[in-house]
């Protein structure tokens, strides 16, 4: 009877190590290809601090810092409803969802590219004309973009790997050029034109045609998600640039610079966050179809690792590395940016334990929670990073955003907490048993008596 007993559950056990088999594999791609973006803009902010001084640094860390805000909103609008709700699909679904979502990320590309140029013009003089670069790069930024978010919806982090790799490549004869002009302008466009160059490949590689005249159909398909999401990311990406603008209203551009600076040290992990959802929301979906109850698990490890590795690289920059070695990497920037360490190794460390559990959230579906922890998160960002401005310039504003890090990141595990109490299992069909398919019920929640459903994958999976 146990010889039988263990037969039976052989299978079982064997496709679970099979499954963790396959996870790991894609986990791996998406490690890769993080760590190529963390490298390539590691290289290029040390780069620019190193060749224009702490001033021009803060002027191209304010168009950064723009970007970041851009790019969140074609991610809520276009590619995260496509993360959520065109992984593990079919192939001709996949096509058809990459085609509206890649569309709707030139659009916004577009769009926020005449806002940039009308500003820069405005604005007038090294910031005015930063921005007017930054208008020429974006589209192709945010669609290239959205090819990785396609790849890895798919499960192929291969290829965004490969994508990545050619945007490096691209941008090494790039920043050569840039350097013998030695002007910011001359440094955005080579950042945003390599990345043009990926974008392009990745067409090459996808083979899908991105239909921007479908942005429209988009929005209204995906609206109970990309709205919530879209609040959610620009308040995110929106709290940052509300505190790099008060920080430099308040203690000037040069702090701007040496809070960029610091960050910058801590750039592998930033980036890793920025692209965090790459990977985490497709795979914590997996997770909840095949074991519900090992969700909590995944975001638990996989926060804690991230906070683990953060808190190892900030200290080991801290004590590790001399004054002259820094000087040597970051010229001038590194004398300013130095004492900043500590505090910004806190507030990567509370924010990459707070993407564990805002990857659950995604995989759940449940975009209310997720809103309400961004948004407390974000108030908490702008108001403790402009308050400690006022109080200590540059270094008060680090501590008030490792403090506003850390207090969010309880925020979102609470949330956590509370969505998988909600969390509505999947029901499955008797019929189809023998077949194991899965069936997502839609998981539904009331707002102003408006019933709003969540229905992630709407087609059954066979295993």
């Amino acid at each position: 009877m146990s010889n039988v007993a263990n037969h039976r559950r052989a299978p079982r056990s064997l496709l679970r190590n099979g499954a963790v088999r396959a996870m790991a594999g894609r986990l791996s791609w998406g490690l890769g290809d993080q760590a190529v973006s963390s490298l390539t803009n590691f290289a290029v902010g040390l780069y620019v601090a190193r060749s224009l001084g702490t001033f021009a640094f803060g002027i191209f860390s304010l168009a950064w810092v723009t970007y970041g805000v851009v790019l969140n909103v074609s991610r809520g609008l276009a590619t995260d409803p496509l993360m959520v709700r065109f992984s593990a699909v079919a192939q001709d679904r996949w096509r058809s969802g990459v085609a509206s979502a890649s569309g709707t990320a030139i659009g916004v590309g577009c769009v926020t590219g005449v806002i940039s140029l009308v500003a820069g013009l405005a604005a007038g003089g090294p910031l005015g004309s930063a921005f007017v670069a930054l208008a020429v790069v974006l589209p192709g930024l945010l669609l290239q973009d959205a090819w990785r978010f396609a790849f890895f919806a798919k499960g192929e982090g291969k290829k965004a790997f490969v994508n990545d790799c050619v945007w490096g490549v691209a941008l090494l004869p790039a920043l050569f050029v840039a350097a013998q002009v030695h002007t910011v302008v001359a440094f955005v466009l080579a950042w945003g034109l390599s990345g043009a160059v990926a974008a392009l490949f990745g067409w090459f590689q996808t083979g899908i045609l991105p239909h921007p005249r479908e942005a429209l159909g988009w929005f209204r398909q995906q609206r109970d998600l990309s709205v919530r999401y879209l609040v959610e990311n620009v308040s995110n990406s929106g709290a940052s640039q509300l505190r790099a603008y008060g920080l430099g209203a308040i203690a000037g551009i040069t702090a701007v610079g040496a809070v960029r600076g610091a960050e910058q040290l801590l750039g592998p992990f930033l980036a890793l966050l920025m692209g965090l959802s790459l990977v985490t929301v497709a795979e914590g979906a997996r997770v909840l179809q095949r074991a519900p109850h090992r969700l909590k698990h995944f975001c638990v490890i996989l926060g804690g690792g991230q906070a683990g590795a953060a808190l190892c690289w900030g200290l080991g920059l801290l004590f590790l590395i001399p004054d002259s070695a820094g000087r040597w990497v970051m010229g001038s920037v590194w004398d300013s940016s130095s004492p900043l360490i500590l505090p910004v190794t806190l507030a990567v460390v509370g924010a990459s334990f707070a993407t564990g559990a805002a990857a659950g959230l995604r995989a759940l579906g449940a975009a209310p929670r997720s809103l309400r922890s961004q948004l407390i998160a974000s108030l908490f960002y702008v108001t403790f990073g402009i308050t400690g401005a006022f109080l200590g310039g540059a270094a008060g504003s680090a501590w008030g955003v490792a403090t506003a890090t850390l207090t969010g990141s309880v925020v979102w595990w609470w949330q956590l907490r509370l969505g998988l109490r909600e969390y509505v299992p999947p029901a499955l069909d008797d019929a189809g048993a023998n077949e194991t398919t899965i069936v997502f019920a839609p998981i539904k929640e009331t707002i102003n008596e408006t019933t709003v459903v969540f229905a992630p994958i709407q087609e059954p999976i066979k295993e």
